[in-house]
């Protein structure tokens, strides 16, 4: 707002993470704006090199035409110039390599794509990656598809003030597995219900996000709050800056 793993998941070499050097892939190789969700083969991973695949850009018209009246509506806060598109790659929990989108604020954006290639050099898998506006920017529908999401201009659940995701600065990761958790008048409340298998934290299953996994120190080391940390609610699928 959760994991014995299905293959091995490695952490990247300080070498491969501090790496930021662009390859001289040729631009026709990866596409502005390439269908998320698309397998890519290792083969021309290897051959461009993994930053071909790995680029944040301003809001172009084609994307703007794209949000505009779904996850971006009228009284967002943030001005489209300051929203950045991400592409990026991830593993799903079959092992295969798939491109993946985000949409954040700029002032976030250099980090989503430093934690994003940290995550998919060590093999972490993630169910997808796609805006929230495939899901008509409906939130639920985007957690009960396992997504991975970041700026959709909504309030929090079951309030009127802004999500921190409305103002492009936080992420959800693999919500499904990861739901958000609550205690109200003695009754577990989980978000999305679909998630409720998981809600229980002592259980392990892949994608669990817990204080050592590789993804929550990634996102630790650079500012980010993560929402297992929370005592009134825990939302395990949050991050934010």
């Amino acid at each position: 707002m959760l994991l014995l793993p299905l293959f091995a998941v490695t952490q990247p070499t300080a070498a491969q993470v501090a790496s930021t050097q662009p390859t001289t892939a040729q631009p026709a190789a990866a596409p502005l704006h390439p269908a998320a969700g698309e397998t890519v083969a290792e083969t021309d991973v290897e051959r461009l090199g993994v930053d071909a695949y790995f680029a944040v850009e301003p809001v172009d018209e084609a994307l703007r035409r794209r949000i505009v009246g779904r996850s971006y509506r009228e009284g967002c806060p943030v001005p489209l110039a300051d929203l950045r598109y991400l592409r990026v790659l991830h593993r799903d929990f079959e092992g295969r390599t798939r491109r993946g989108e985000l949409l954040c604020h700029r002032d976030i954006a250099d980090d989503l794509a430093a934690i994003f290639r940290a995550l998919y050099l060590a093999g972490y898998p993630i169910a997808q990656i796609r805006l929230v506006d495939d899901f008509d920017a409906d939130d639920v529908r985007s957690m009960e598809a396992d997504n991975t999401s970041a700026f959709n201009y909504r309030p929090i659940a079951g309030s009127r003030t802004l999500s921190r995701h409305s103002l492009g600065r936080a992420i959800d990761i693999n919500p499904l597995r990861n739901p958000c958790v609550r205690l109200r008048d003695g009754r577990m409340l989980v978000e999305p219900e679909a998630g409720r298998p998981y809600a229980d934290r002592t259980r392990d299953f892949p994608g669990r996000l817990h204080g050592e996994d590789l993804c929550v120190r990634l996102f630790k080391a650079r500012g980010f709050r993560w929402g297992g940390d929370w005592r009134s609610l825990k939302d395990y699928q949050h991050f934010e800056k």
